[in-house]
């Protein structure tokens, strides 16, 4: 009976052995092409048709199967790369990946290209290139590696230095300081101004709505402020519908727009309402008065009255102030302008004329 449980140990060990064996070793008839940049492996093989029938626990298990196996042959693909310990011998094991050769499809679309500032485009057209520069200059003056632009740049602000040198032809009573503090603000303002058209251009070409000027911070107004939360809350993909909402904001989300949402009656519904609204349409075709449209034709009739009584006050305006100009002048003193300046035209010159 010992013998009995002896062979039954050593059974388990060899099919354990085996085992073991099987879950490393995977043959395949055709071998798997492999993008270990992407940890990738695409299996050409063609699963058993009879197997993956219908739904079950056969077929979910022969799909694990495959799976696994498949992973394996990725894995031991994996450990035949070039390896080393990261952060010392005592570190993780770190295999060296390839670069990727199967191009993956992206998730979402590409970003569209940004659209070429005045500059740019003047580049192009001039063919001037940029030509890269480094970001630290040398700083005789303070004997250190400094910025070449920005806060404290190399040779520092002229405009804060111990003496301004006065350019040729200049008012020598004027002050160069505050003339270089002028000139700064003024560039400054220019730059400004230059960002922020380049910002309304992208703005226009990126989307069909004209984009409205947005001024820096400490210039908006109510009306600013709104119109530049709704663009970016409509700027999302869900147009704002699951964004947080600021307090006094209405419930609906606003469209890209700006306008109201045309809503269309549902292709299937009610019958009884489709069949109204067909036989009305037909009885206003099928009629010979016109249609009017009572609202739209009062409103024409009161913009016709404001029209008309605004024209009537510029008129009385204008003809007041004309009673008042006249009423101001003075006779006496516009009759001897006015004589004045018509005896020399009176004179004729000396033998000029015919004697009389």
């Amino acid at each position: 009976m010992a013998a009995v449980r002896v062979e039954a140990v050593l059974a388990a060990a060899e099919e354990e052995e085996a085992e073991k064996r099987r879950s490393i070793t995977v043959e395949k008839e055709l071998e798997l092409e492999y993008d270990l940049g992407n940890l990738l492996a695409v299996d050409r093989n063609p699963p058993p048709a009879a197997a993956l029938r219908g739904a079950g626990p056969r077929r979910e298990a022969l799909l694990r199967a495959l799976a696994r196996d498949n992973t394996q042959l990725l894995v031991s693909r994996l450990w035949e790369l070039p390896a080393e310990r990261a952060g010392g011998a005592g570190g993780p094991l770190v295999a060296q990946l390839p670069e990727p050769t199967f191009r993956l499809p992206r998730e979402k679309p590409a970003p569209k290209p940004r659209p070429p500032t005045r500059w740019e485009q003047f580049a192009r057209l001039k063919g001037i290139r940029r030509k890269k520069k480094t970001s630290l200059v040398w700083d005789e003056q303070a004997k250190e590696w400094r910025r070449r632009w920005g806060y404290k740049r190399a040779g520092g602000d002229p405009s804060r230095a111990w003496l301004a040198e006065v350019p040729a032809g200049a008012d020598p009573e004027e002050d160069q300081f505050a003339r270089l503090r002028r000139e700064k603000r003024e560039r400054v303002a220019r730059n400004e101004l230059n960002r922020l058209r380049n910002l309304a251009r992208a703005h226009r070409a990126g989307s069909a709505v004209p984009a409205a000027p947005l001024h820096p911070t400490g210039h908006q107004d109510r009306d600013e402020l709104r119109r530049v939360a709704r663009v970016a809350r409509v700027s999302t993909a869900s147009l704002g519908r699951f964004q947080p909402r600021l307090p006094k904001e209405p419930a609906e989300p606003p469209s890209r727009s700006g306008g109201k949402k045309r809503r269309f009656q549902p292709l299937l519904g009610n019958l009884a309402a489709e069949r109204s609204r067909q036989l009305e349409l037909l009885r206003d075709m099928g009629s010979k008065k016109p249609v009017l449209d009572i609202t739209r034709a009062v409103n024409k009739q009161l913009r016709a009255e404001e029209a008309e009584a605004a024209a009537a006050n510029k008129g009385k305006k204008q003809s007041k102030r004309g009673k008042r100009g006249r009423r101001q002048q003075r006779p006496g003193r516009s009759g001897k302008k006015s004589g004045a300046r018509r005896q020399p035209q009176q004179q004729k010159p000396a033998g000029g004329g015919t004697g009389g």
